[in-house]
């Protein structure tokens, strides 16, 4: 019976897991025969894949939404994607770049002036902390790339309290205006700190420099273009009806559903929501794929709309703007310290969402799971899979030797 029920639950979920895009499909199923074991056990509740090169795909939809109420898991469903806002950001920061209107380099003081006078952690002797003033100018640059010595989080942005939470707790403005006023982790540009308030502190230059709310000049300016019309900060009660359930990883036992992380709490479109350009998107597969196909063909939505000009994805998303020996990071990406073939850009989120694009061979690697927790023994299978349909489809034979493994 139970195996009964999982075939008809693969059914479900394949007939409602169509991009509706021009791509052609592969007819492989990798991705679909490595997940299949830990689907049935209930370990994985639900995924989604998808798999692109230079114009065929391979698309995934394996187990649950919800598991309790028997919900497949589509392209459609709701989810949070945290940190990969990040890289929404950045190419909001592209833009203006491009544009004339902000330089990578300028000080974050010309825009935010209580970023003019700051301090650094020098220390405790004796439960006495001491400050140093801050020798190297903050940059746009560095509150990008996660050099600006900065906390993951501002006091008031911590998690654990209702309203806490990269999305909870304070607009942009205000978490900069906090941040200026706190001790800086280490001397701007020198060291690196993964945090969302420098993403955030980025945002809020948007907003001086192009007067409007950040999360509405994106919206003008990404989104919409995009056609992502199910991307944004506060879900409506509609989307969250689709929403693709939270749940604990455990070891060789199935997942458990989770209410909410402290991190991002219920109401999800409350008050208590304030947009964050450090992680606070919510989105559907069939929409992020949109922005990332962006990135991948540098700058050019799959509907024909240019965000980027080819040079500018090339120069400052696609690649380090950190100094090389601090590691590859771009604007609100995690990408190479050197172009190259091979070579990979993109980002991932709390709950182990993430993408990640090659321009140089039009390929995409997209996946879609909302957990916490360990072990994730799938993730070895589904690495293998990727690296199994990438390979399948640089050899004609092997791909015409796989063409039909899906009926």
């Amino acid at each position: 019976m139970k195996r009964l029920m999982f075939v008809a639950a693969m059914a479900a979920v394949v007939a409602g897991c169509c991009t509706g895009r021009c791509a052609k499909d592969s007819g492989t199923s990798f991705m679909k025969d490595a997940l299949a074991p830990w689907i049935e056990s209930g370990e994985l509740p639900g995924a989604i894949s998808i798999l692109y090169n230079d114009g065929v795909e391979e698309v995934e939809c394996a187990g649950w939404a919800d598991v309790a109420a028997r919900r497949p898991i589509t392209l459609d469903d709701a989810f949070m994607q945290c940190s990969q806002t990040k890289g929404f950001c950045g190419v909001t920061v592209a833009k203006l770049v491009e544009e004339g209107r902000l330089n990578l380099d300028d000080p974050v003081s010309k825009y935010l002036p209580e970023f003019a006078t700051l301090w650094v952690n020098g220390g405790e002797t004796n439960g006495v902390k001491t400050l140093l003033r801050a020798k190297n100018t903050l940059t746009v640059r560095m509150c990008l790339n996660h050099t600006g010595g900065f906390p993951f989080e501002i006091c008031a942005k911590q998690g654990g309290i209702r309203g806490g939470g990269w999305s909870g707790g304070a607009p942009l403005r205000q978490t900069a205006a906090i941040a200026a006023a706190s001790a800086l982790l280490f001397e701007p540009g020198t060291k690196v700190q993964y945090s969302n308030t420098g993403i955030d502190i980025a945002a809020a230059v948007v907003e001086i420099v192009t007067g409007k709310k950040w999360e509405n000049y994106l919206k003008e300016t990404v989104l919409d273009p995009l056609g992502m019309e199910s991307t944004w900060f506060w879900p409506t009660d509609g989307h969250l009806k689709t929403q693709i359930e939270m749940y604990d990883c455990h070891d060789k036992a199935p997942a458990t559903w989770k209410s909410e992380n402290p991190m991002e709490q219920r109401p999800y479109n409350g008050p208590n929501v304030f947009a964050s350009a450090g992680a606070g998107l919510w989105t559907t597969a069939r929409d992020q794929v949109k922005f990332y196909k962006m990135l991948m063909n540098l700058g050019m939505g799959d509907n024909g709309v240019r965000i980027l000009k080819e040079e500018t994805v090339k120069s400052i998303l696609a690649v380090t703007t950190r100094p090389k020996e601090l590691g590859g990071y771009s604007l609100g990406l995690a990408a190479p310290i050197e172009d190259g073939e091979d070579q990979w850009f993109g980002h991932g989120g709390a709950w182990g969402t993430n993408c990640m694009v090659n321009w140089h061979r039009k390929q995409l690697k997209l996946w879609v799971v909302q957990l916490n927790g360990n072990p994730r023994p799938w993730d070895a299978a589904r690495y293998k899979a990727a690296d199994d349909f990438f390979k399948a489809q640089a050899d004609n034979s092997a791909a015409d030797a796989y063409t039909g493994r899906v009926k």
